[in-house]
This record gives C-alpha cells, sequence and structure tokens, in this order.
C-alpha cells in the first residue's frame, strides 16, 4: 500500500473511504428518482392562476386549491427529465440550455486567454505585489459581489469568474474552496439580503402587493450582519488553511488543483509582453461590460455568451496565436467545463419531475395550512422554514416567489404580520437554500469547476448555515414587534 493511500486527513477520514461519496450527477439522479417516486404518493393538486400584467406572469389565485388528476412520473419520464431540463418547450423556466451554453463559452473563452500566457504571468506579478497583504483580498472581492447580489441578483453570471479567481486564491496560498467561497458566499449573501434586487424583492413585493421599499432597513441589517459574518468565517477558514495546508477540506486534492488550475505558473512573473498586458486589459474590460449589460442593459445569457465570443476573437488577434491554435484553445476550455454544462441541465431536470408530477401547489396548500392560526412570532418563524423547504424545490428566486407570495402574504394578513416581513422571510429561507441546493445550476456549476465534492461542501458551510439561520429568524422575530 502507498503512502498515499495511508494519508488521514484532519478530519480523520482517509481520502478513498471519503471519496466513496457518489458524485454530483449520482446525486442529482437519485433527487430524479426520489421526486418521481414522491408523484406517486403526494396528492396531485393546483390553484387557479391568473395572469399578473406587472409581473408579466401567471400567478396562484389564494383559497383556489384543488385536487386534479395524478401525474405519476414514470421510468421515461425519469429519464427524460435530464433532457427536458436542457431544454422543454412546455416548460421553459426550467430550462438550462441557454446557462449550459454560456458555461462552455466561458470555457474557451479562458481557453483562449490561458493560450497567450497572459494570465498566468499576472496571477504571479500579482502575488509578488500583494505578499503578506493577501487576506484583504477576501472582504475586499466578497463585499463586491455582494452589492452585485443585493442589487440586481448576480448569480448564473457569476460562473464566469471561479475559474479566475480559484489560481489566483490557489496562487496566495489558500485553497479552491477559499476561492469558490469568495464569490459563492459573498453574492449569495447579497441575494439573502435584497435590497433592490428585481429577481427576488421586486417580483416577491409585486407579488404580495405591497412597495419593494416596505422592510428595506430589516434587510439592511440582514445584509450588513450576514456579511460581517460570512467574511469572518472565509477569512478564518483561508488564514487556517495558509498556515497548515493539510487543514484544507481538500487537501487530497492540493497536487492535482495546482496542475489544473495553475498549470506551469509559477511565483516568479516572467517579464509580460506588450501583447499580454494588452490582452489583460481587453480581459478585465470584457467582465465590466458583461456586469453593465446585465444591471443596466437587460442582457442575459444570448447576449453574455456573444460578449464573450467576440472577446475571444479579438484576445486571439491581439495575441496573434494563429487560426489552428485559437481553434484548438476554444475547444479545449469548453471540453474542460463540459461536465460543468452537462450537469447545470440534470439539476434542472428535478423540476422538471416535480411540475409534470402537479405535487409543488400540493406542497404550497399544505405549508399554508400548517401556519394558520398560530402567533405572529411562531407565524413568520414557520413561513420561514416553509420556503427553506419550498426553496429546495423551485431554485429559482423569481419562481418562488411568483408560487409562494400569493398565497402566503395574503396568509400574513390573518396572523398580524406586516406583508414586507413575509417578503423578508421568502428571500432569507431562498437566500440561504441557493448556497447548497443541489437543484441550483449555480452551485452545482461552481463545485464542478472548483473540484469540491459535494459532501465536503456541505461539511464546510454547515456551521455558517446554522449562524446564518439564526440571525435571519431573530431579526425576523424582532420585526414582529416593529
Amino acid at each position: 500500500m502507498s503512502d498515499t493511500q495511508n494519508v488521514v486527513s484532519p478530519d480523520g477520514i482517509a481520502p478513498k473511504m471519503r471519496d466513496r461519496f457518489p458524485s454530483a450527477f449520482t446525486i442529482l439522479f437519485a433527487l430524479i428518482v426520489i421526486v418521481a417516486g414522491l408523484t406517486w404518493i403526494v396528492p396531485a393538486g393546483q390553484y387557479d392562476r391568473v395572469t399578473n400584467e406587472a409581473l408579466g406572469k401567471d400567478t396562484p389565485v389564494p383559497g383556489t386549491y384543488q385536487t386534479v388528476d395524478s401525474a405519476p412520473q414514470n421510468i421515461f419520464d425519469i429519464l427524460r427529465a435530464p433532457i427536458a431540463g436542457f431544454y422543454d418547450p412546455a416548460n421553459y423556466a426550467a430550462n438550462a440550455i441557454d446557462v449550459s451554453l454560456f458555461v462552455l463559452i466561458i470555457g474557451g473563452f479562458l481557453g483562449v486567454v490561458n493560450r497567450t500566457g497572459a494570465i498566468d504571468n499576472g496571477i504571479s506579478a500579482a502575488m509578488v505585489r500583494m505578499k503578506g497583504r493577501e487576506k484583504w483580498m477576501i472582504p475586499i472581492l466578497m463585499a463586491l459581489f455582494a452589492v452585485g447580489g443585493t442589487t440586481y441578483g448576480m448569480a448564473e453570471e457569476t460562473l464566469a469568474f471561479y475559474a479566475i479567481l480559484i489560481p489566483v486564491m490557489i496562487a496566495a496560498g489558500y485553497d479552491a474552496v477559499t476561492g469558490v467561497a469568495v464569490i459563492l458566499l459573498g453574492a449569495g449573501i447579497g441575494v439573502l439580503g435584497s435590497t433592490i434586487n428585481p429577481f427576488a424583492t421586486t417580483i416577491a413585493s409585486n407579488a404580495a402587493g405591497i412597495p419593494f421599499t416596505d422592510g428595506l432597513t430589516l434587510r439592511l441589517t440582514i445584509l450588513a450582519a450576514g456579511w460581517l459574518i460570512c467574511v469572518a468565517f472565509v477569512m478564518r477558514y483561508g488564514a487556517r488553511v495558509k498556515a497548515d495546508p493539510s487543514r484544507s477540506i481538500v487537501a487530497d486534492r492540493r497536487a492535482d488543483n495546482e496542475r489544473h488550475f495553475r498549470g506551469a505558473a509559477t511565483d516568479t512573473p516572467s517579464d509580460m509582453t506588450g501583447r499580454q498586458k494588452l490582452v489583460l486589459v481587453l480581459f478585465a474590460a470584457t467582465f465590466g461590460v458583461m456586469i453593465w449589460g446585465v444591471a443596466l442593459q437587460e442582457w442575459w445569457m444570448a447576449e453574455m455568451s456573444m460578449l464573450f465570443i467576440g472577446t475571444s476573437l479579438v484576445i486571439g488577434t491581439v495575441a496573434w496565436i494563429g487560426e489552428k491554435p485559437f481553434v484548438e484553445a476554444f475547444l479545449s476550455g469548453a471540453r474542460d467545463l463540459l461536465g460543468v454544462a452537462l450537469i447545470i441541465g440534470l439539476a434542472r431536470g428535478i423540476v422538471v419531475v416535480m411540475d409534470a408530477g402537479r405535487i409543488t401547489d400540493t406542497i404550497l396548500n399544505s405549508s399554508e395550512q400548517a401556519i394558520m392560526g398560530t402567533s405572529e412570532v411562531i407565524f413568520i418563524n414557520g413561513m420561514y422554514w416553509i420556503e427553506v423547504a419550498m426553496s429546495f424545490l423551485v431554485p429559482s428566486t423569481s419562481g418562488l416567489a411568483v408560487l409562494s407570495m400569493p398565497i402566503l402574504a395574503p396568509v400574513s394578513d390573518f396572523a398580524g404580520v406586516d406583508r414586507s416581513l413575509a417578503v423578508t422571510a421568502y428571500q432569507s429561507a431562498s437566500g440561504i437554500v441557493n448556497l447548497i441546493t443541489p437543484t441550483s445550476a449555480v452551485v452545482v456549476g461552481a463545485l464542478a469547476i472548483g473540484r469540491i465534492p459535494y459532501n465536503r461542501w456541505l461539511r464546510f458551510i454547515a456551521p455558517l448555515l446554522l449562524v446564518l439561520s439564526i440571525l435571519s429568524m431573530a431579526i425576523l422575530s424582532l420585526g414582529t414587534f416593529l
């Protein structure tokens, strides 16, 4: 037996024993099977729906729930679900083809940029200049991503940043988990504490029939306190890993991750050519244009994909890498993220099965009945946990808002709870679940890019989830007295 096989990590679990945990593909397919099984057990039902012109979507009408003919999902539906997750004309909201294609194009773009050598030299030069001050990257970057999350719901577009930031964090002495946490937790806490996020706060408030500015003070409190907690959590973990790399939750993958994310890069930078400097300027400008387009021009996946294809061509021309090397680099980069693209479609397949089985409204109606007639504090905390459960089934923040708010917001009137507090409970619950749910393209995509097994991410983030849940429940409870 080799020395590698004898290694035991700080958590007391040998790598080979720990890696027996199923892959993300297996976990997601198992969830499809489980949800399909529930369609044979849970009664089918639905609410009547009307078109909400302000939202541009159909919303359920309170008090109209009724049982309908069941639609149990069989083996053929299960096998079709991953395909329908990519593209299903009957359920466009659950489609993942646009996100998956965007991921492949991002991979191609990064492949071209990496072929120029500009990234490797740029990272090495930055690490030399920041020697001893690397830790301040964490709060600064997490603040930037939190701003994106709280203002315009930055989520899928963060997938473009992982392959860039993870090598930087590894070069700084941290690990892949730190890089993923900076982005996923940074943007995630912004969404959890959304202030003017149109995909969470605005849609939910409109569905609840109130101005989106109602409850802003409590949401700002959650945002500020949550950001401080997340930054402290990541900085503590990062400092521990930097002092002792064996304490990383992916310590057994350290050498492999070094090769994958940094390649032949060294900590001693070579002199950058003028073309490489121009490539870095174009590289940074691309992400700036992407954020501008999403935040102000209503861009989505098609426009962002167009941007990265165009910039790939410009960078290939500026660096003068040649036609065949350009094509090879683009295809190689896309190939590296093919697994990420596939796993996103598989995750969306879960939503396809649940909707086709007509059990979503049944679950919502049961939740509504469970919290009616309770005290204000119990009601709002009960609503929080109902939204947590619903978020696992409906990972889309806007989709969950349109589904749950027209039903649960009016119910809050009977409990004497302000509707703005119901909106805050919804977005806090949705935000915390979307840090871990395997049905979210953002979560599974981020972990796939970072090469982090799902079970290890859960073990890493579990203490933080507990603290953030306590924070949310405490502030929601306080809100009932204000």
